[in-house]
């Protein structure tokens, strides 16, 4: 994914001659970064999204993309290239040391000295970038390299791997026992453990333990398992999930970080005993102290935790079979009531049960950073590894179109669809330019209602009033008549079912559509009520009372 330039054209030149690697032309290099994350989070492991940009504006363009994937550990192989290294250092075209620009958001960064020291870094960035906790890894080459021959010296025919960190022996013991003799005990998955969803449930199982997950994380155990709760634990998450884990004694956390976002703002009750297993051993213990903490790859922790619990767990049919019944019944009456709302517009609740409906077990759903992120999270469900990818660490708005492109294209056979705010249509959405000229048939579903409305309920909550967060008049139909895609509009329920399935059938064809989705957000979700009020209740009391103060004051006046 990139755009060529004056200091790449030599690598573009060659790729338009290989028979394995396939160019793709993007917009923008931001879009660029996000197709690269999308192919790495809906690829199998050790498949991996490329960048091939220009220095410097190319660089910082496609930044954004970078650190999402930086901070979501995704991994991702940049290459760009680099002023002449063989002139006197001068005012040459893009001079700017672009190892400082991106040494806060990738895992490494070579600037490449010689011919022969090309290949061999490109493949130990792409071991790093696949290595522990994953991300993404930068390689420079200049373009006095590109443009001259050399001496490549001896190739390397394949990259050399690190082995993923076992986990210690006795620590996994520590954790069983300590699960084990749990009364209430609880679990939480993030993406680290995407690809251990059928261990996590049989753990599950033998505990009689509630399952939730993060935001990244929501792919990582199926949400039509009996034990599955829903995203987030705390006040900020869905009664399913606040109700099933209001007792819970000891929790087991898998390849989440405990950041602002599953945590609702840190408002997860997280009990002392906590096991904390992923393989960055920086956030062990870091937000929620852990009693155990096993630094180690979830595909090598979850199977050998399991082993270690089977001896040790007594049957708890009778305790499992109760919290399955009490969940079931928590998530269809707030499924009911989202249903019972009667919306101006298209209610959120029956778009996305109509959209699953329609949508096949493996499909791929990309979502954008907004209001709509969180309406897919509590009424979505998400069924296999690797099916929802959303911005999360970085929660960087433009990612949807360009990730749910870079999807289709790595996954061609593979229903792919996209829920993306207006504001952030306004800032990729040409990028399904890219998935015309390439006949990548997306259904990317625009929740437009004119106005950045996360921020603003975000706003309205505390303040009673919002500033600055009207869009203005969007023109859906326009950008779709730009970019080549089929427009469609949904402006009520009735229509929603009919919509959707004419969306999938163009998008099967191999054309990108843009629905235009009246939506009606009166209704808020509980993460946004919820993290609101967690916030709130940390502040000093006389701040509390100002706020609260100052929300009524505007309440009465209008």
């Amino acid at each position: 994914m990139g755009i060529p330039g004056v200091h790449n054209t030599e690598l573009y030149d060659e790729l338009g001659l290989s028979e394995k690697i396939q160019p793709v032309l993007v917009t923008h290099e931001a879009g660029g970064a996000f197709m690269a994350d999308a192919i790495s989070r809906t690829s199998p492991v050790g498949a991996i999204g490329c960048l091939l940009i220009v220095p410097a504006a190319g660089v910082t363009h496609a930044m954004s993309g970078i650190a999402e994937a930086y901070l979501d550990g995704i991994p991702m192989l940049v290459l760009t290239g680099g002023v002449r290294t063989d002139l006197p250092f001068g005012h040459q075209l893009h001079q700017i040391d672009q190892q400082r620009l991106l040494a806060g958001v990738t895992k490494s960064f070579r600037r490449v000295e010689d011919h022969a020291g090309i290949v061999p870094a490109i493949f130990d960035a792409y071991r790093a970038a696949v290595s522990g906790k994953p991300g993404p890894a930068a390689v420079e080459i200049p373009v006095n390299l590109q443009l001259f021959r050399g001496d490549p010296g001896s190739l390397p025919s394949t990259p050399r791997l690190d082995s993923p960190p076992a986990p210690d022996g006795k620590l996994l013991e520590e954790a069983a026992e300590l699960l084990a003799g749990a009364r209430r005990p609880g679990i939480f998955v993030g993406w680290g453990a995407v690809d251990r969803a059928a261990e996590i449930a049989q753990i599950a199982e033998l505990l009689a333990a509630p399952v939730a997950t993060t935001l990244q994380g929501l792919s990582a155990f199926p949400a039509d398992h009996p034990l599955h709760t829903g995203m987030g634990f705390g006040p900020a998450a869905v009664p399913a999930a606040e109700n099933a884990f209001r007792d819970v004694d000891a929790l087991l956390a898998v390849g989440t970080a405990f950041g602002e976002i599953p945590t609702g703002s840190y408002g997860c009750p997280v009990p002392e005993a906590l096991v904390h297993v992923d393989i960055d051993p920086r956030v062990i213990g870091r937000n929620y102290p852990a009693r155990v903490g096993i630094a180690a790859d979830a595909a090598v922790a979850v199977p050998a935790l399991l082993e270690e619990l089977k001896s040790r767990v007594p049957d708890r049919a009778r305790l499992r079979t109760d919290l399955q019944t009490r969940i079931a019944a928590d998530k269809e009456a707030y499924q009911d009531q989202w249903l019972e709302h009667r919306a101006d517009g298209v209610n959120p609740a029956v778009f996305l049960r109509e959209l699953r409906l329609q949508l096949e077990r493996d499909a791929i759903l990309a979502v954008d950073d907004g209001n709509h992120t969180f309406l897919a999270a509590e009424l979505y469900p998400v069924l296999e590894p690797r099916t929802f990818i959303s911005p999360t660490d970085f929660n960087c708005m433009g990612y949807c179109v360009p990730a749910a492109i870079g999807a289709k294209l790595v996954n061609p056979a593979r229903q792919v669809a996209g829920i993306v705010g207006d504001g952030a249509l306004l800032m990729t959405g040409m990028e399904m330019l890219t998935a015309s000229s390439h006949g990548t048939g997306v259904a990317l579903f625009v929740f437009h209602d004119g106005e950045l409305s996360q921020i603003s309920q975000g706003q309205q909550i505390p303040y009673n009033r919002k500033t600055c967060t009207v869009l203005g008049d969007i023109r859906v139909e326009g950008i779709a008549t730009a970019t080549g895609a089929r427009f469609l509009s949904l402006e009520n329920d009735g229509q929603a079912g009919a919509v959707i399935a004419e969306a999938l059938k163009t998008a099967e064809q191999g054309r990108p559509v843009l629905v235009d989705v009246r939506v009606d957000y009166s209704r808020r979700t509980r993460f946004t009520q919820g993290v609101v009020k967690t916030v709130l209740k940390r502040f000093p009391p006389g701040d509390k009372f100002r706020f609260i103060g100052r929300a009524l004051w505007r309440k009465l006046r209008g």
